[in-house]
């Protein structure tokens, strides 16, 4: 087994190729390599998995997942780091033909060389719902994954309806993946040291519940739902177009669905807003 990172290695490594943590990135340098091997054991990689990770850093995740997959594609936007990055893994004794690193803004990519099975990443605070999203809806070949957020979108991404933190972003995920939480992650892995708390979310795939039509329109549906949390649905969704402008015609259609129109949007299912778009698309 080749040798992961240390703390001392990553600061040595940042140092001198100029690089200092920003906020602007949001990033924060995972230095405990045990840490980083829990977490590829958690996500499941294996010696026939396609390993893909955005924003890699330094490195840390990047070379636990060199150990197990057969590949690995590593989305870093930092130019300095991204070039960085295969000589880290050669100098760990790892066969460098393995990996392979794209280097733009994760928010911009529509391709990848090859079809990725498994996500392991240390996304960035700032954008981790929306590029979870993102690559969940244009990579159907991820089968399952581990992600390490901050603890409140952790929250967010595995709540369940009735509860404070169930929202948009929980309802959206369980369009494509069961999300599940995977556990805490101590402040002092980080380098520099995050002043909030992290956590980690497991997700596996699961058969989507319709096609692109319908989850665009649901989509819409569950923006508008969760725009003013303590709006009752049939007044959300009335300031759509699609439901007349009028609270009358919406709650008639969510009627239709099988639904209370004074229900509120955080005691909906992903389920329950697919009822609605469907009666509206009739």
């Amino acid at each position: 087994m080749s040798g992961l990172l240390g703390a001392a290695e990553i600061r040595e490594i940042a140092e001198r190729i100029g690089v200092r943590p920003t906020k602007k990135l949001g990033q924060n340098f995972v230095v405990d390599a045990n840490t980083c091997r829990k977490i590829v054991k958690s996500a499941g990689v294996g010696s026939t998995d396609v390993a893909l990770e955005i924003g890699p850093g330094l490195g840390s995740l990047t070379l636990a997942m060199l150990e197990c997959a057969s590949e690995v594609v590593a989305i870093e936007i930092d130019d300095r780091l991204a070039q960085e990055l295969p000589m880290t893994a050669e100098r760990h004794g790892f066969d460098i033909s393995k990996l392979k690193i794209i280097n733009e803004d994760a928010m911009g990519i529509s391709s990848l060389p090859v079809d990725p099975t498994v996500l392991v990443a240390n996304l960035p605070y700032n954008v981790s719902v929306p590029v979870l999203l993102r690559f969940l809806e244009l990579f159907p070949t991820l089968r399952a994954g581990v992600v390490m957020v901050q603890s409140e979108v952790a929250d967010r991404l595995v709540a369940k309806p009735n509860s404070k933190t169930y929202g948009s972003p929980s309802v959206k995920a369980a369009w494509w993946a069961d999300l599940t939480s995977a556990g805490t992650v101590s402040r002092s892995i980080f380098w520099p040291v995050p002043n909030v708390d992290s956590s980690l979310v497991k997700f596996v795939r699961k058969e989507v519940p319709g096609d692109e039509a319908l989850r665009k329109a649901t989509f819409r549906i569950i923006d508008a739902a969760f725009a003013q949390r303590r709006k009752m649905m049939r007044a959300a969704l009335s300031e759509l177009s699609e439901f007349g402008g009028s609270s009358s015609e919406a709650s008639a259609i969510i009627e239709a669905s099988g639904i209370d129109p004074t229900i509120r949007g955080e005691a909906l299912e992903l389920s329950d807003f697919i009822k609605i778009a469907i009666t509206l698309s009739k």
